[in-house]
């Protein structure tokens, strides 16, 4: 079985989706076969008669469009909610086999699999499994997307304090990416996030990126994925 990463945010609007397509193009970058899966995503975008997942597109765009759009993102939902709301506003339930069986191509055909979760690690993806389920399920070390802007330091903890209480085996955490998904200017906070996250979270601070920008330190992320099941 492939490794992988599985990539969560603090919360929505973090860039998680833009973090990830950069991990995706540097580990294409260094040779490998990169699967991207997105097991299911709401608030999708109706293009040329079908619903498309603007995540999965990057992902998958990222990656040299392996497989087909659809593997990438197998459930796909239009309304704007929680994925398990989304599918009920249209007559319709996340399949929680799906969830767990789409992965089997991507883990078959890669070198390493890089997963987005919808939403945060306790957002509800079917009626009764959250990302934070999956995640554990997978075993693959969890990166964790924050955002640079105030409050960031109570969600970064947050979300890597409720992960320590799902996981079986204890944390497995890659670590924390910091981004900037809006300029930053006007917000003091920016400019200490990155220490005070590094001094505080307990999970290795990796690296920052600026808004719009790239990767500010380089990170192998290769063997951070291949962490999985240790």
């Amino acid at each position: 079985m492939s490794c992988g990463l599985f990539i969560t945010g603090t919360g929505t609007g973090v860039g998680k989706t833009y973090v990830g397509a950069l991990v995706v193009k540097a580990l294409r970058d260094g040779g490998k076969r990169v699967g991207v899966y997105k097991p299911v995503a709401s608030g999708c975008e109706m293009r040329d008669g079908k619903l498309v997942s603007p995540d999965a597109v990057a992902l998958w765009e990222a990656a040299g469009r392996p497989g087909t759009l659809e593997q990438v993102c197998p459930q796909l939902f239009a309304a704007p909610l929680a994925p398990h709301l989304a599918a009920q506003a249209e007559g319709r339930r996340v399949d929680p086999i799906l969830l767990r069986e789409g992965i089997e191509f991507w883990q078959a055909t890669s070198d390493v699999v890089i997963v987005e979760g919808a939403g945060g690690l306790m957002s509800p993806i079917s009626d009764d499994v959250y990302n934070v389920n999956l995640i554990n399920e997978l075993k693959y070390p969890l990166l964790v997307v924050s955002a640079n802007e105030l409050g960031t330091i109570n969600h970064t903890l947050l979300t890597l304090i409720v992960a320590r209480s799902y996981f079986d085996d204890g944390l497995n955490a890659a670590g924390v990416v910091l981004n900037s998904p809006r300029p930053t200017a006007g917000d003091p906070s920016a400019k200490s996030n990155a220490y005070q996250l590094a001094l505080r979270c307990g999970a290795p601070l990796l690296t920052t990126v600026t808004h719009g920008g790239g990767f500010e330190r380089t990170v192998d992320w290769w063997m951070l994925a291949k962490r999985a099941g240790l």
